[in-house]
């Protein structure tokens, strides 16, 4: 194929001919391949849908509120995510704690409303936990005692065994001691909010995973991280401006229709009004829509796809007329109130309190009435905090992801595919793909990685010294 010339940003011909790479889908994923592959000499087009880049960490406008479409955090031990804010510049604009300390607010005790905390100590592994778990208040002192022992043998697991995949994590735990009181109040509280999934649900390889590099692998491996301006700023704005930076040409509004291979070698894809011609093709879009632009023959049983499932987030978004909360955020226990965040000052709202609540695992939640949801936790909320039980609700709203996260259910393993195709010169990233991980930011910066590894080797183009390196990881 001859290069063509590039049309400007936003300009399109009939017929576009360039070597490089397209890359569809503009999330995190999609971005991440995006900047590898331009930093690595090749000439890339971006391809999102949407209006804007960020994929499902994004922010919209309410009034005067910029709003989060769901509130999320990273840990330390996230390091492709990491590198991904070093890369658009965006690192300080979403710090780590100093150390891991999570306020966690019990309603279910018969003495009322209880606080405790899990925080970290600066001793090694396992000991830099073992003064919050001893004086937790939340599990008699007989259940904190078989933590320990559970942990121990957590981290004795082999994430290389595939057994561990077909097991649930709930039946594990329960077979190491673990009663439903420690489950709920210590393995849910964190695996619901990184699994998106209950203990019973989820994949016993997933959960160890998220255990053992977020809790038993390093003493500082789950510092807690997130966006102290909306996600936006981040995702899209930055992105863009580091895409641009790159020589990335991005086009938004721009919904790929068909990807097919040439006779010549190469592929050709289409949008309304252009078909671009390319060396590779980057699909980083969810697996549904993976499956639809997929070519016959790319992957040995593409309808195993289709089987990966998802699970939706629910957001609860509550702006008072005072402040209510004097903490960044907070977990709860013995309520439909999962976490709790404060996004006042990264919404731009000028006076009174906005909070955010994170529910997680939402299935009996996702399709609620809005007035049905404000009668569910705004009485929850003010047993909760009780500041909140004089103020004035002045905005009150629900974002609802009903296709959040796949689904971490025993067996999902054998269903994500990796970033190699059978088809030459087409590649898949997404949250979704085998990364080890669980469909958070750091498995679509991980993917995304991947993908371009994959497409550079194939395009005999240098790795970048810049981008993550996989052994860097906790």
């Amino acid at each position: 194929m001859s290069d063509g010339a590039r049309p400007a940003p936003g300009q399109r011909t009939p017929e576009s001919a360039a070597r490089g790479a397209v890359v569809i889908g503009g999330g995190l994923a999609g971005i991440t391949a995006a900047l590898a592959l331009a930093d690595a000499g090749v000439r890339v087009t971006l391809l999102e849908g949407r209006p804007r880049l960020g994929g499902l960490a994004f922010s919209f406008q309410r009034g005067e509120l910029t709003v989060d479409n769901g509130q999320h955090v990273y840990l330390r031990c996230c390091t492709a995510y990491r590198w991904f804010l070093d890369r658009i510049e965006g690192a300080a604009l979403a710090p780590l704690q100093d150390r891991l300390d999570v306020p966690v607010v019990d309603l279910a005790k018969p003495e009322g409303r209880r606080l405790g905390r899990l925080r970290r100590d600066p001793l090694p592994v396992p000991l830099h936990l073992g003064r919050s778990l001893a004086a937790y208040p939340h599990l008699s002192l007989a259940e904190r005692a078989s933590v320990g022992r559970a942990a121990l043998a957590l981290k004795g697991l082999d994430l290389a065994d595939p057994t561990l995949d077909t097991q649930d994590f709930g039946s594990w735990l329960a077979a190491h001691g673990q009663s439903a009181r420690a489950i709920e109040a210590l393995w849910d509280l964190v695996g619901v909010a990184t699994l998106n999934a209950v203990a019973g649900d989820s994949s016993l390889g997933l959960a160890a995973m998220v255990f053992k590099t977020g809790l038993l692998s390093d003493p500082g491996a789950a510092d807690i991280g997130w966006a102290h301006v909306p996600l936006g700023e981040l995702h899209d704005r930055l992105a863009r401006r580091a895409l641009d930076s790159a020589g990335v040409r991005t086009e938004v509004r721009s919904r790929v229709t068909s990807v097919s291979a040439m006779e010549n070698g190469g592929w050709c894809v289409e949008v309304p009004g252009e078909r671009i011609k390319t060396d590779a093709v980057v699909l980083a879009v969810p697996q549904r829509e993976a499956y639809e632009l997929l070519p016959p023959g790319a992957l040995d049983a593409p309808e195993r796809l289709l089987e990966i499932g998802t699970a939706p987030i629910l957001n609860v978004h509550v702006v008072y007329d005072r402040k209510v909360l004097a903490r960044p955020f907070f977990a709860a226990l013995g309520t439909p109130v999962q976490w709790v965040f404060d996004r006042t000052h990264a919404s731009g709202l000028r006076s009174g309190q906005y909070l955010a609540l994170s529910q997680s695992a939402a299935q009996d939640d996702i399709d609620l009435p809005v007035a049905e949801l404000r009668a569910r936790y705004v009485p929850e909320l003010e047993k909760l905090l009780p500041g909140t039980r004089g103020a004035v609700i002045e905005d009150f709203f629900v974002t609802r992801e009903r296709t959040a996260t796949f689904a971490p259910t025993p067996g999902v393993g054998r269903l994500r595919p990796g970033a190699r195709t059978k088809a030459s010169g087409l590649y898949l990233a997404g949250a979704w793909t085998a990364t080890g991980w669980p469909a958070t930011m750091e498995s679509a910066v991980r993917s995304g990685v991947s993908a371009a590894d994959a497409a550079l080797r194939a395009l005999g183009r240098p790795r970048p010294s810049r981008l993550f390196a996989f052994e860097e990881a906790a």
